[in-house]
């Protein structure tokens, strides 16, 4: 079982988090955020990992600090889970359709972070949530998980299912990424022999 815990502690904000890469796409999440608690539990659900977050954050000020800070956590855990990267089919892609909206995410686990960001939210915020974080989100993500991804919005006028339609695809993406591929499951998926 591919499982890692992280709690990073800052002036800014205290986060737990577990996941296990292996799982069911169970999930117990309070980031402090509502909208984020959504995404992340779908998140979830749609690459079969277990997720257990908790977050206090300095959401008085607002939503940034929380939300980038978990997208760090989540990538610093997702790394840590997947070890040397031995056995995985290293590359996964998804084009999910929700509603008006379709939405393609594209993943290379190639210990590179890059991350082409393809969205165009109409709105500001969804509720209280401000929009613009969404690209903070996955830049501390890819950062910290050390791995490419492109993120492209093919159709899409609802802020929220755009938004929702990334979190899933994303997901669907991550979860082909660190499948196993059984017919290389002792080789690291490089001709380098390291990621």
């Amino acid at each position: 079982m591919r499982i890692s815990n992280i709690c990073r502690k800052t002036a800014e904000t205290d986060i737990k988090l577990t996941i296990n890469l292996d799982g069911e796409g169970k999930s117990n999440i309070n980031s402090g955020c509502g909208f984020l608690d959504h995404m992340l539990t779908l998140f979830a659900k749609h690459g079969r990992f277990d997720l257990e977050l908790t977050c206090i954050g300095d959401t008085n000020v607002d939503y940034h600090h929380t939300v980038e800070d978990i997208g760090i956590v989540l990538g610093d855990a997702i790394k840590e889970a997947l070890g040397d990267m031995r056995g995985i089919k290293r590359y996964g892609s998804f084009i999910l359709p929700m509603d008006e909206t379709l939405i393609m995410s594209a993943i290379d686990i190639s210990g590179r972070c890059h991350l082409t960001y393809g969205l165009k939210i109409p709105t500001e915020k969804v509720g209280v949530f401000d929009t613009e974080l969404t690209k903070e989100f996955f830049l501390g993500f890819v950062r910290h998980a050390n791995l490419t991804l492109h993120i492209q919005q093919l159709e899409g006028e609802n802020s929220h299912h755009i938004i929702e339609g990334t979190f899933k695809s994303v997901a669907r993406s991550l979860k082909a990424a660190v499948e196993f591929d059984e017919k290389f499951i002792n080789e690291i998926p490089s001709t380098k022999g390291i990621l």
